[in-house]
């Protein structure tokens, strides 16, 4: 009897030893697969934009204005010397190359993207933990992230840019002070369940200090639904920052980015879509990419919402 109680033991634990690792895991979910891959082609696109087209994503040239894709265009070096180029995506009203803004377009909004997530993240964890380990700063704290959220996002960024003024950096705080209160939401309802585990407990009975409590117990415990949330803001601010360059206070129109391309591109749409078709495709296909790579990664790492794959 002894034996095959040991036997069962043994086994039990040989199991446990062969489970898949995280890496293992991440690179079986098909989600996580695409979207890595996608979002790999689309952020090579961005150093990589000089060496795939020559062309200026500003340069206005008359006599090329709503050439349809594949039309050959004439332009000038910088000598002088007159050369043709196939608009692969046509160009706009204004004689631009759509395919070279599309490019050079990518560079705003995942700059965006990236800024505005990690931002996000690194205030409302700080704001998060002091919330919701500090019962005092937890009832001031979350009843002004509750007049926050209270607010359109895109009604507090319009807001926030109009008064001001449209630049890139602007558009960025626009675009993160409305994720913050999200991302001190999250970590808060983290930090409660851990400030009430019996090892937390066991560190305050001994009288560890605060701010290593919270650093070696309670921070760990936030990082992956942090990477899962870090995701899904970045989607959502590339979206924002289309939409907010789409109704003309986003950044400056000089910058092209896909929600400018397709603004200045609005007025032709129905005998020239293709100047708001493209820029669309792109901007459709990285926070496609971005939301699977966040799903993928929630099933994967988050404790919560782990499934088997």
């Amino acid at each position: 009897m002894t034996d095959t109680i040991i036997s069962e033991e043994s086994a039990e634990s040989v199991d446990y030893s062969h489970q898949p690792s995280i890496w293992s895991r991440l690179f079986r979910n098909p989600s996580v697969v695409i979207g890595g891959l996608l979002i790999a082609i689309i952020v090579s696109l961005v150093p990589a934009a000089p060496f795939i087209t020559p062309l200026d994503p500003t340069e206005i040239s008359p006599r090329n204005r709503n050439k349809v894709p594949g039309f050959e265009t004439v332009h000038k070096d910088e000598e002088g010397n007159k050369y043709t180029q196939v608009a692969h995506m046509g160009t706009d009203k204004l004689g631009r190359d759509v395919f070279a803004r599309v490019i050079y377009g990518a560079r705003v909004s995942l700059i965006v993207g990236l800024s505005v997530a990690v931002i996000a993240v690194s205030i409302g964890l700080f704001i998060g933990l002091m919330a919701g380990y500090f019962r005092l700063v937890d009832a001031v704290v979350m009843r002004v992230m509750d007049g926050l959220m209270a607010i359109p996002s895109i009604l507090l960024a319009i807001a926030l840019v109009s008064l001001s003024g449209a630049s890139l950096f602007t558009v960025i705080m626009a675009i993160v002070i409305p994720e913050i209160p999200r991302v001190v939401r999250l970590v808060r309802s983290i930090v409660l369940s851990i400030r009430e585990e019996p090892y937390v407990e066991a560190a305050i009975s001994v009288g560890t200090p605060t701010p290593k409590i919270l650093i070696r117990h309670v921070l760990p415990n936030t990082i992956a639904p942090l990477i899962v949330q870090g995701t899904f803001i970045c989607g959502s601010a590339i979206l924002l920052e289309a939409i907010l360059s789409f109704l003309g206070v986003g950044v400056p129109p000089e910058i092209p980015t896909w929600g400018n391309i397709m603004a200045q591109g609005r007025d032709l749409f129905q005998i020239f879509p293709h100047s708001i078709f493209y820029p669309g495709i792109f901007l459709t296909l990285t926070v496609l990419a971005i939301n699977m790579l966040g799903d993928g990664l929630r099933d994967t790492i988050d404790p919560r919402m782990s499934k088997e794959i």
